[in-house]
């Protein structure tokens, strides 16, 4: 009987909640840099249209001498899911109103940025890519100044 009960084999109670607290731990590490590199690779979108936006106005430039909207320059997004808003005005020019040429984010479009250059395009994408309250914005202007507005990903 003793010999039928030694032969036994399985894992204890205590060996198994081990187990669970290391996959916890293993888990409480590997998540929130997903989520992060999850979030990265959601920029690239807006990153990626707006070095096609900037290819498109200096195509369009040189050939008309001055910079068109997207409908103009032929430009929609690539992808067919958008998560950020584009729009694009004419820098020196306070009456441009931004062009939004798609929408996966519903929301007011911001003013069409402005600088001192009075002949330039600056073209910009928004977008929430982690459904928190920050919004994710980036711009880029006709010497291809490609820069964060506000980076939802550090904040």
């Amino acid at each position: 009987m003793l010999k039928k009960m030694q032969s036994k084999k399985g894992f204890t109670l205590i060996e198994l909640m081990i187990v669970v607290a290391i996959i916890g731990i293993l888990a409480a590490i590997a998540i929130p840099n997903f989520l992060r590199f999850q979030a990265k690779s959601k920029q690239s979108e807006a990153k990626t249209n707006l070095v096609g936006i900037f290819t498109a106005q200096t195509s369009y430039f040189s050939e008309n001498n001055v910079f068109g909207d997207f409908a103009q320059i032929a430009w929609s997004p690539v992808g067919s899911k958008q998560i950020y808003t584009y729009f694009s005005g004419a820098t020196g020019d306070s009456k441009a109103p931004p062009v939004i040429a798609a929408s996966a984010w519903v929301g007011t479009p911001a003013p069409a940025m402005s600088n001192t250059a009075p002949v330039g395009f600056t073209a910009g994408a928004i977008g929430n890519i982690d459904s928190d309250t920050v919004l994710d914005s980036w711009y880029v202007n006709d010497v291809k100044t490609l820069s964060p507005i506000s980076d939802d990903v550090t904040a």
